[in-house]
């Protein structure tokens, strides 16, 4: 194999005539220079016109045009070559030295044709790589047979698949596409969706404020018209009460402390008698002897009494509620009712001027206590009563709600106008995760969201970066067989940032460079520097319409 750098130039040009295909050309002359050779007696340098030449110098192995025009088919002018270390040869600063022609042209027939360097020219080498017609050693220094045909047929074949790899990408590309549309769709009708119900939440919230409002303002009202119980019974009663409802709470905890030690009475004794059963009375064991002892004297005296269902159901009795047995404390608070001297006035009008004065009197005993001539009525002083506690509860619940909803509306909106590539075509790919192992980890690209490096051996996961956006990077790399490769061009790549931070270094951040591939695969992960990773990758969102942004260039590579 050649062990120099190997430079092809791949021949893409179109005949501009066909004319000129058919005009003789000499060695190394492809179709479209073929039009400075046609005269059969002379020859003028390309670039140099001025200067002319006998057809004889053709090909003559002597560079005599500064531009190299008239040695096509030799390596006498590969000096010219920017690539070509300096040359004496022609040293006048007022000829163009830049070299007419491309390279030597190997018509290949069956294959190709294609340009190689004149270094290449009768060196001894056989370059099939780009000159598989053998025409490029011509002196007998080794004899380089026409393989052409061979090795176009394995070029097509190789093509051919390559073609069939392209066309299942890319319709995997239009399926990624149909579904970021859909899932665009869904977040539109999403956002729609939840627009109204931010609006409906707002309604909610404004009927909830108003009904807390007349919540509040109806239990003042019920408040400062409450019938007085300031008489000695009202007193008395509201004392009873009160004194019922601690007994009747003493009486409930009793019986739950009573119910707790039974069952650990109940279980201790159970200890003691499997000990006293299963202890061996040959053990000399002083302690253990006084315990079965005093055991044997509990057990004479007769163990914890069995469940006494009378005095059970009747504690229980004790802690109903009094209405139960027939006492409604509402009755006997409001009894001294008639003492109030508005309801003694009351009782000798009728029903409709009865309900008149009452509503009168509430109305301005509430304007007296809004406007501070009246203090307010403490009638609750433990806080607000349940029916306006309900209500801002309800209230803060629709507030909650509605905070919640225009959360997801703020985020849906923000993903609405989020940049996911061509066509939204990686919104598709949101979230999906493909990995690979290299040396002592495996690393791990979940599409728009963040790469991972997992240890192999165990550990904690380290973060390389997470998404923050998409770019286009130029690349220049060999392409392998298998086509997993960066290849030459602008790819598409994905960004991902502010990772775990480095001992001693920068926070991580990861370049992912995806090139066109029928599946998502990670191929390569490489440090570029100290915590800056970059991984080579394909994926068929990487494949772009030819003449977009990010596609192939025209000759030597295709989109794969």
């Amino acid at each position: 194999m050649r062990t120099k750098a190997v430079i092809t130039f791949a021949f893409a040009s179109t005949l501009s005539t066909s004319f000129a295909a058919d005009l003789p050309r000499p060695r190394g002359v492809s179709p479209e220079y073929a039009k400075y050779y046609k005269d059969a007696s002379s020859f003028a340098c390309i670039f140099n016109p001025s200067i002319t030449l006998e057809a004889s110098q053709i090909n003559d192995d002597f560079c005599d045009c500064p531009d190299g025009s008239d040695e096509p088919g030799t390596s006498a002018c590969s000096h010219i070559s920017a690539l070509s270390p300096p040359s004496a040869a022609i040293s006048d600063s007022t000829l163009n030295n830049t070299a007419a022609l491309p390279g030597f042209y190997c018509k290949n027939k069956g294959h190709r044709p294609a340009y190689i360097p004149f270094t290449y020219v009768n060196d001894g080498i056989c370059d099939y790589d780009n000159c598989c017609d053998g025409s490029d050693e011509s002196e007998g220094i080794v004899k380089c047979e026409d393989k052409c045909k061979e090795i176009g047929t394995m070029w097509k074949k190789a093509e051919e698949q390559k073609q069939k790899t392209l066309n299942v990408a890319m319709q995997k590309r239009r399926d990624l596409v149909a579904t970021a549309a859909r899932l665009k769709l869904e977040v539109e009708e999403k956002i729609s969706n939840l627009k109204s119900m931010v609006q409906a939440d707002e309604i909610k919230i404004q009927e909830a404020e108003n009904n807390l409002v007349e919540t509040e303002k109806r239990e003042k009202l019920r408040a400062i018209t409450a019938p007085k119980t300031g008489g000695r019974l009202g007193v008395l009663v509201s004392l009873a009460k009160k004194r019922t409802e601690d007994l009747r709470a003493g009486v409930l905890k009793l019986m739950q402390e009573k119910a707790s030690a039974e069952f650990r009475v109940k279980e201790l004794e159970g200890i003691l008698e499997a000990f006293k059963t299963e202890y061996n009375p040959n053990f000399n064991d002083e302690g253990v002897k006084r315990a079965v002892r005093a055991w044997e004297e509990y057990e004479a005296r007769g163990r914890h009494p069995a469940d006494d269902h009378v005095a059970q159901k009747e504690m229980e009795d004790l802690v109903q509620d009094d209405s139960e047995h027939g006492l409604t404390w509402d009755d006997y608070e409001t009894a001294d009712r008639d003492t109030d001297s508005l309801y003694l006035i009351e009782s000798y009008l009728p029903p409709s001027a009865r309900d008149w004065l009452r509503q009168k009197y509430a109305d301005v005993r509430v304007f007296l206590v809004d406007n501070g001539i009246l203090p307010a009525v403490d009638n609750d002083a433990a806080g607000e009563s349940k029916a306006v506690q309900d209500t801002r509860t309800h209230l803060d619940s629709v507030k909650s709600e509605r905070d919640g909803h225009q959360s997801d509306l703020t985020n849906n909106e923000s993903d609405l106008t989020k940049n996911y590539g061509p066509d939204d075509v990686f919104r598709a790919l949101k979230g999906e995760c493909v990995n690979v192992e290299s040396g002592e980890y495996t690393y791990e690209h979940c599409f728009m969201d963040k790469t991972t490096q997992k240890p192999n051996k165990g550990g904690m996961d380290t973060a390389m970066g997470y998404f923050d956006r998409i770019e286009f990077v130029n690349v220049d790399e060999g392409e392998p067989a298998d086509g997993k490769g960066l290849g030459s061009g602008e790819r598409i790549a994905l960004r991902y940032e502010n990772g775990a931070t480095c001992w001693n270094g920068p926070a991580r951040s990861t370049t992912v460079i995806l090139v066109c591939y029928e599946i998502n695969e990670v191929w390569k992960v490489v440090e570029e520097e100290k915590c800056i990773y970059r991984m080579e990758a394909g994926s068929p969102a990487a494949c772009t319409p030819e003449g977009s942004r990010g596609a192939s260039q025209a000759a030597g590579k295709d989109e794969l």
